[in-house]
């Protein structure tokens, strides 16, 4: 985890540090329905890259928002959630989804 020295001053800049990239949020929105596993993940973000996919999971595990789990199977499963900080994320998904559909209604009209 980011530690507070490491964080910018501004809420809103630690926010957008922590989730602002496209993947991140679009993995975000997919976690918040169900855990999903990497190539589930891969197939349904389409035109993400492996690598990107790889790095955006690994920042948000070591920043606490999403969790890791490995079953003990062969071949291992591993399959991603959002842990309980991930989860205090749903308003802030919410909104965005409700500004973005409030935005294509407006735009359908001009």
């Amino acid at each position: 985890m980011v530690t507070k020295k490491e964080l910018p001053a501004c809420p809103v800049a630690t926010t957008v540090q922590l989730i602002g990239s496209k993947w991140k949020l679009l993995i975000i929105r997919n976690l918040l329905v169900r855990p999903w596993r990497f190539n589930e993940l891969r197939k349904d973000l389409e035109g993400i890259s492996q690598k990107v996919l790889t790095d955006s999971l690994r920042s948000m595990e070591k920043d606490g928002i999403i969790t890791r789990t490995v079953y003990p199977e062969v071949p291992p499963k591993v399959e991603y959630a959002l842990s309980e900080l991930g989860e205090s994320l749903r308003p802030v998904i919410k909104a965005m989804e409700q500004w973005g559909n409030n935005y294509k209604a407006k735009t359908n009209t001009i």
